[in-house]
């Protein structure tokens, strides 16, 4: 059986594979499987189809990709959105692994592709990305700063305050004094 893969860009949390999901089924178009950033479809979608497919996902905020390399940058994104705002478990590999064995590619070629296309590292994308779960946590007030260093496998308190200053300006407790929080949808970072 063959399988066709099509790459879909601001795809980044489980609703969005509910939406996602929910236009191929108005659409009648089959697929294998639905993650973030990519539909697994069985068979080629004619180009009448492709078009009203396209159209609907305009219509919620994403994206259809031509394959090469802007599909491979919206790849290398959701892995990270993924393993930083949805899985539960620590990674037990360092990201450039977890990427490159994910994508089938050297990190080295990824991560100049990424730069190249996004004008920042994959390292700083990570970065912007955890910070954001950091906020998140923060706005709940369900942990103390200690407990989302070590969910965020940061090494310690002062690392996690010392990269969130640098990238928000304020302390994380500054953060979290704050009457209205500033959160950036992922698909913004």
């Amino acid at each position: 059986m063959n399988k066709y893969i099509l790459h879909i860009k601001n795809m980044v949390c489980p609703r969005c594979i509910m939406a996602v999901k929910d236009i191929f089924n108005q659409l009648e178009i089959q697929y294998q499987d639905v993650q973030l950033g990519q539909v697994i479809v069985s068979d080629q979608i004619d180009q009448h189809k492709l078009q009203s497919l396209d159209g609907m996902l305009n219509a919620l905020g994403f994206e259809l990709l031509e394959p090469g390399k802007s599909a491979l940058i919206s790849q290398i994104k959701s892995v990270i959105i993924d393993q930083v705002h949805h899985k539960k478990e620590p990674l037990s590999i360092n990201f450039s692994s977890l990427i490159s064995d994910k994508l089938h590619h050297e990190y080295a070629y990824l991560s100049r592709l990424f730069s190249s296309v996004e004008g920042i590292t994959i390292e700083k994308f990570i970065v912007l990305q955890k910070i954001e779960k950091v906020k998140e946590y923060l706005t709940y007030n369900q942990m103390t700063l200690s407990e989302i260093a070590d969910e965020m496998s940061y090494s310690n308190v002062a690392y996690l305050s010392s990269q969130f200053k640098k990238e928000t300006g304020m302390t994380p407790t500054q953060f979290k004094g704050q009457t209205s929080h500033h959160r950036k949808p992922l698909d913004k970072l």
